[in-house]
């Protein structure tokens, strides 16, 4: 019997959506939103983010003052609870899918493994 991987994805992302993680996640997400100043914080933080990420996948330097820029960056945001709980609960999710991704990928794993 054949099995639809797309039908287990989809089951996947239903339960991705119903756990518990993900629901304090959209919690923490909510609450940054419904706060103008935390908003504007998380928005720039964000901003200064991709930039970073963008120049690193174009081979570019990225210099000392801009990673001092980063890291000042950070601490401020993270003296802001709501963003702080965000802040967690993404690095909670994001942890969530990195093992995900690890079974998932386990099959290709132990193919390739035993070359």
């Amino acid at each position: 019997m054949a099995v639809n991987l797309y039908d287990t994805a989809y089951g996947l992302e239903t339960a991705i959506r119903q756990s518990d993680e993900y629901r304090h996640l959209q919690e923490a997400y909510t609450e940054v939103n419904k706060d103008p100043q935390a908003k504007q914080m998380f928005d720039q933080f964000r901003q200064m983010q991709m930039n970073l990420q963008q120049k690193q996948m174009m081979g570019q330097n990225i210099s000392e003052q801009e990673v001092q820029q980063a890291q000042s960056t950070v601490a401020l945001v993270q003296q802001n609870q709501k963003i702080a709980k965000l802040m967690e609960a993404e690095q909670r999710m994001s942890m969530v899918i990195g093992e995900l991704n690890k079974i998932i990928m386990k099959p290709l794993e132990d193919l390739y493994g035993n070359m």
